[in-house]
């Protein structure tokens, strides 16, 4: 918030209107949350289509959009090692790799990306309620855009959050990789909590990165980087979103 004052009154102090800067950040900010949208949308409807088929399949009832055969790969063979993972090789990607993409084929990666996050969590569909889930996906929506609103609000600057928060981010991990072999329901619980409390400030932090990064570039009319700062912006935000439901469905959801 600091930052993002300082830059608005010297480009107010050398002619630029701070009230372009005001409007233009909104626009940007606008841009990352409909990106995000559609990214969650897109996954969405993917992780409900598989997990239904899935469902259908061990009924013995016709499946909608995947035949049996697809089914029993994605699920009993090693392909679903190859989705569990792909959408953490998309992440690393798009990283590296934005800066020598177009704006246009970095946001095609990111919808690919979202797509292929829906069939790696199709699972949920398997294992939880439709209820649950429903109920789980609007108490987190509420939760991220509370807490996404006082990161782009707030007067007080957290960016010093972002050492602590990755090392709990790192801790959160290390303990989850363990726990696959552990299997203790009570370190399971820990981990889900401690991760939505990361997850929380992550995006409290993110929001704010983003609304100062945009300051960086704003006067330069760098359009093109803008449009790809929103995207990788929508990506960390879909991050943390996704990240808080699957913990908090893990903590709340009712199984099947």
């Amino acid at each position: 918030m600091a930052q993002y004052e300082t830059v608005r009154r010297t480009n107010a102090g050398v002619g630029v209107d701070a009230t372009q800067i005001d409007a233009g950040l909104r626009a940007h900010m606008n841009k990352v949350y409909s990106l995000m949208a559609v990214a969650m949308f897109i996954t969405g409807i993917v992780a409900y289509y598989v997990g239904m088929d899935f469902k259908r399949a061990v009924a013995g009832e016709e499946t909608l959009i995947l035949s049996y055969g697809m089914i029993d790969a994605m699920y009993n063979t090693a392909l679903r090692y190859v989705i569990m993972f792909a959408p953490l090789a998309f992440v690393f990607g798009l990283s590296a790799m934005i800066n020598r993409m177009s704006m246009g084929t970095a946001q095609i990666v990111f919808w690919a990306f979202a797509a292929v996050m829906g069939m790696s969590l199709s699972w949920i569909f398997v294992v939880f309620t439709g209820m649950s889930i429903a109920q789980i996906f609007f108490a987190t929506t509420i939760m991220f855009a509370s807490i996404s609103l006082w990161g782009y609000t707030t007067k007080k600057d957290i960016s010093g959050w972002g050492s602590f928060l990755f090392m709990g981010l790192i801790g959160v991990i290390a303990v989850s990789i363990l726990n696959i072999w552990v299997q203790s329901d009570g370190l399971a619980f820990a981990v889900n909590v401690i991760g939505v409390l990361v997850f929380a400030g992550l995006t409290a932090y993110d929001t704010q990165n983003i609304k100062n990064t945009y300051l960086v570039h704003a006067d330069h009319g760098d359009t093109e980087w803008l449009g790809k700062s929103a995207i990788m912006g929508a990506l960390s935000l879909y991050l943390n979103f996704i990240n808080m439901f699957i913990m908090m469905l893990q903590l709340f959801g009712n199984r099947e």
